[in-house]
């Protein structure tokens, strides 16, 4: 018997060291300034043990809730989300120290609009695009060869209304997401039900008109966030009011989609206010993600037939916090990282490959108002 003991200690003791040998990354969550953030906040994460350490901070920015990173990882752009008047909102690029973590402001421009929600950066690095909830607006901005924003090129008004007055009442972009190869970008409007499409021009970075310039999702349901499946040939959107993920078949030589599937997100019994938010497919394309806020604060979890790109419900788990705003997989994709926004903290998950389903691991990240999680390498220098 004290044969027997002495082996699982040991065999525990072995994976527990085999457990930190994981690759650092680093973490960086932008944030909601109105309690306890001061900014954009940086931390190293092991990929083996999911353990967290705080690395840096950039302060002196308002409401940096989405960000992106440079494909070459060297420089990190930040919305600050603001609204009153025209052009209120702004755009902040920094570059990235991938030595210390450290963020640099380079410049700030105008969002042309108001509340930006969502920035991207082209596969080449070479155009950053923002979309502006409140004005319904979005943009694109050039990058400079040192990081900083260059000029607004391109300007885009989305029009109309949808049947909730209170929430519809006019346009409100909530993603701008290009699609695997550059070519097209995809805009979820929830105030039009509408995912707009656009054709993306590399060099210019011009928008017009995709062949299909919409896809229409059903009325009131409010088009959030969406995410392309690996394989290229299927796409999903959440939808913040209607509580749903729809699933579409992908033509990437046109851009268009085509509608497959609605699904719900939220537990049959369910009685609370809604207000869906995040989407994503696991990087094995394997498994489909969704975030429900309102009193739900769940992650639906669906598997996905590979063959038609439907989804297949399979759990709720609970966020372990309020207003899961944002979630993203750590870069090995063992782990699965919820922003909660209003209990100001960041639950990290073990995530079973297999199964799809998440362990709570206890370990969490306190800041205040987290909205969004990115990563990076950690390296030498920038």
């Amino acid at each position: 018997m004290k044969y027997f003991i002495g082996l699982v200690v040991l065999s525990f003791s072995s994976f527990a060291c085999f457990a930190q040998t994981g690759k650092d990354y680093y973490l960086i969550a932008g944030t909601y300034t109105k309690g306890k953030s001061e900014g954009i906040y940086v931390y190293k994460f092991n990929s083996g043990s999911g353990d967290v350490s705080p690395v840096n901070k950039a302060t002196g920015i308002k409401n940096p809730s989405f960000l992106a990173v440079s494909p070459d990882q060297r420089f990190v752009y930040a919305v600050e989300e603001n609204h009153g008047g025209a052009n209120v909102g702004n755009v902040v690029a920094y570059s990235f120290n991938k030595t210390d973590g450290s963020l640099t402001k380079l410049n700030s421009l105008p969002s042309s609009g108001e509340d930006p929600c969502y920035i991207a950066v082209d596969k080449t690095g070479k155009w950053v695009i923002v979309g502006n909830y409140s004005s319904g607006t979005l943009a694109v901005l050039s990058v400079n060869k040192d990081g900083s924003l260059g000029k607004t090129v391109t300007k885009i008004a989305h029009k109309g209304t949808g049947p909730n007055k209170d929430r519809q009442e006019g346009p409100h972009v909530h993603s701008t997401v290009l699609s695997p190869d550059n070519k097209f970008l995809f805009v979820p409007d929830l105030g039009i039900d509408k995912v707009m499409i656009y054709a993306f021009n590399v060099k210019t970075g011009k928008l017009t008109p995709a062949k299909k310039p919409s896809a229409s999702v059903r009325p009131g349901s409010g088009p959030r966030h969406f995410d392309f499946h690996p394989n290229g040939k299927y796409a999903y959107v959440m939808e913040e009011m209607g509580g749903a993920v729809t699933a579409f078949a992908y033509d990437a030589a046109t851009g268009g989609l085509k509608a497959i599937q609605t699904i719900s997100s939220l537990p049959p019994d369910y009685k609370g206010s809604i207000g869906s938010a995040d989407i994503h497919v696991s990087p094995d394309g394997r498994f489909l993600y969704a975030s429900n806020r309102g009193e739900s604060n769940t992650l639906a979890i669906y598997s996905i037939d590979a063959t038609t790109g439907k989804l297949k419900f399979l759990a709720h788990q609970s966020t372990m916090g309020n207003i899961p705003r944002n979630f993203s997989f750590d870069p090995t994709s063992n782990f699965l990282l919820v922003a909660n926004q209003e209990s100001d903290n960041i639950v990290i998950f073990k995530r079973d490959a297999n199964t799809g389903l998440l362990t709570d691991t206890g370990k969490r990240i306190d800041v205040g108002n987290p909205v969004c999680i990115k990563w990076a390498n950690v390296g030498n220098g920038q």
